[in-house]
């Protein structure tokens, strides 16, 4: 028996790290109040997705626009048709939507693509879903 789980250890770590290496590279460009509307405000960044990457289930609350910038991304949302989107393409979520797909479209690319938000100020920008 203690053969056995030795043996798992190293398996169930590289199974982990795969897990994670999966998880997209988010970086936040900028934040702005919107005066006219002080309960909410823009947020802007960046999404990179590996190759074969994607990410789990989750909603913004927000309006969510999505610009493709490299590579081509496969999205869709609860009840929506899945659509494959390259450079110069764009996307849109709206406060109620879940979105079940956001995944990289090859295994051997990396693909990256603008988005903006416009959420309640302090509101978190993702929310994980079911």
């Amino acid at each position: 028996m203690t053969i056995k789980l030795v043996a798992l250890v190293p398996m169930l770590c590289l199974m982990i790290g795969t897990a994670a290496a999966q998880e997209p590279k988010v970086t936040s460009l900028m934040s702005k109040d919107l005066p006219e509307n002080p309960d909410r405000e823009a947020l802007m960044i960046t999404v990179e997705h590996a190759p074969g990457g994607s990410s789990t289930i989750h909603r913004h609350n927000a309006h969510s626009f999505v610009y493709v910038l490299e590579g081509s991304v496969v999205m869709q949302l609860k009840g929506g048709q899945q659509v494959t989107l390259t450079p110069g393409q764009t996307f849109y979520e709206g406060p109620d939507d879940v979105h079940v797909v956001d995944r990289n479209a090859s295994a051997t690319q990396p693909a990256k693509f603008l988005v903006l938000l416009i959420k309640d100020k302090g509101a978190p920008a993702l929310v994980p879903a079911q």
